[in-house]
């Protein structure tokens, strides 16, 4: 059903060869969509100094934080859509693609207008430093200018996925990541916007992927057909979405309340260590963009198997996406590391701002494959069907613990080195109890069903 040959069978065939094609794409998807703040965090970098480079790099915790909650919405877009296709449910299925993208639709124009109205109030609240504030409020509007575009683009992708379709969404990317390099050193080199250039540059570079993925599905005649001029809310589809994607959304939300604490933390100590803490922070950002495509794909191998009714697809697909998980994030998190001060170079040439991400990198990457695991339990976790778990679990893990660390640890050290060693300690405890989760839910599914079987007999 739904064939063509850009599509993954998730309920058929090997599952190995299976989830290596399927994730490749979104892996190479979330490379490119990183790219976009990689070339403005390079190309201010090296032509406008480094009190920009501070203020592209103060933001991004915050804009995660308020664009978070939206985005992370799409995660139950994933999960309905897929239980819908493994069900054959056509009708229901369409129902879903057109509620997804009116929640898309207009979820992006209420980041935009209260990104536009609060961007500064919020930066002086995270304590960016004064010689960076009105660059960083610069950057910060101009980027929430193109939040709709993201958001269109984030959740139609979603839709693609659950198809089994990664490739065309990282089509689109492709393009729209050209756009963005070349308006990038064209407003900056050309027209010396700086921080409002790149700003630009990224808000435009999303409505070109945004107008690939509205076109795409305008012309097909397959279940993802979708003409905004005729789009149609559901409100009971809109209401599964917000069942298993609202808990999501607001995990990362809140979870993005430790980051901007740490954030806060980090500009304690000055713009050169902003600078250096966010060119690392951007070399790590591509060692998990390789890992969280194998939490999209146990996310929708294992709703689309649940929807399916193949139970004893479930536990290989985890297995699975966790060996691969483990290899990408120690290969490509020991190699950040092992080239680390030649990649920091190629965004400053400050050997003090080097110093200082190296710092970063030593203690985060070699750990890093840690929050793949994590992330892949989750995965798993939300497409059997339960997200409240998951985001409780997470949050006390991870954002609370961060929280508490930041208050005594950090507090009484005042270290970067006890700062950052907060991101490996919460993977590790947070990833365990996940795993018990895990466990304790495919062991009540599994008295379920003996249960259902018994009481047919």
């Amino acid at each position: 059903m739904f064939k063509n040959r850009t599509k993954v069978d998730m309920v058929n065939g090997p599952l190995l060869s299976g989830i290596i094609r399927f994730s490749i794409p979104i892996m190479l998807s979330g490379m490119l969509q990183l790219m976009f703040s990689t070339v403005n965090i390079i190309v201010v970098g090296q032509f406008s100094g480094e009190q920009a480079l501070a203020a592209v790099g103060s933001t991004n915790s915050l804009i995660n934080l308020i664009v978070n909650l939206f985005i992370g919405i799409s995660v139950g877009t994933s999960v309905v859509f897929g239980r819908y296709l493994g069900a054959n449910d056509k009708k229901s299925a369409s129902e879903t693609v057109n509620s997804a993208m009116f929640v898309s639709c207009f979820g992006g124009i209420i980041i935009v207008v209260f990104g536009l109205l609060f961007a500064e109030p919020l930066l002086l609240l995270t304590g960016v430093p004064a010689d960076v504030i009105g660059l960083a409020t610069q950057y910060m509007r101009a980027y929430f200018l193109g939040v709709p575009g993201l958001m269109i683009y984030n959740y139609g992708a979603a839709l693609f996925r659950a198809t089994g379709d990664t490739k065309r969404p990282l089509y689109f990317l492709t393009v729209s990541g050209v756009v963005n390099a070349t308006l990038n050193v064209i407003f900056v080199t050309v027209f010396h916007l700086d921080v409002l250039g790149v700003g630009l540059a990224t808000a435009i570079s999303q409505y070109v992927a945004a107008t690939f993925i509205l076109l795409s599905m305008k012309k097909t005649d397959s279940i993802l057909h979708c003409d905004v001029r005729n789009m149609k809310f559901y409100k009971d589809k809109f209401y599964e979405m917000l069942r298993y994607g609202l808990p999501a959304g607001i995990q990362s939300s809140v979870f993005n309340i430790s980051n901007v604490l740490i954030q806060s933390s980090v500009n304690s100590f000055g713009s050169t260590v902003v600078a250096g803490n966010t060119t690392a922070n951007n070399i790590e950002s591509f060692v998990y963009n390789g890992m969280i495509a194998f939490y999209h794909t146990s996310l929708s191998f294992t709703s689309q198997n649940v929807g399916a009714k193949r139970y004893d697809r479930v536990g290989k697909i985890l297995r699975i996406s966790l060996s691969c998980v483990v290899i990408v994030g120690c290969v490509m998190g020991m190699s950040a590391y092992a080239f680390g001060e030649s990649l920091l170079g190629i965004y400053s040439s400050n050997q003090e701002v080097i110093s200082y991400g190296m710092i970063r990198l030593g203690i985060v990457c070699f750990y890093y494959f840690l929050c793949g695991i994590m992330d892949v339990l989750v995965g798993s976790i939300r497409g059997l069907g339960y997200s409240i778990t998951p985001m409780i679990v997470s949050l006390t893990g991870a954002c609370a613990f961060r929280i508490i660390w930041i208050l005594t640890v950090f507090k009484a050290q005042g270290t970067l080195e006890s700062l950052y060693i907060s991101y490996p300690i919460s993977w590790l405890l947070t990833a365990s109890v996940h795993g018990l989760c895990y466990f304790w839910i495919v062991s009540k599914n599994k008295k379920q069903e003996v249960s259902l079987k018994l009481s047919a007999e």
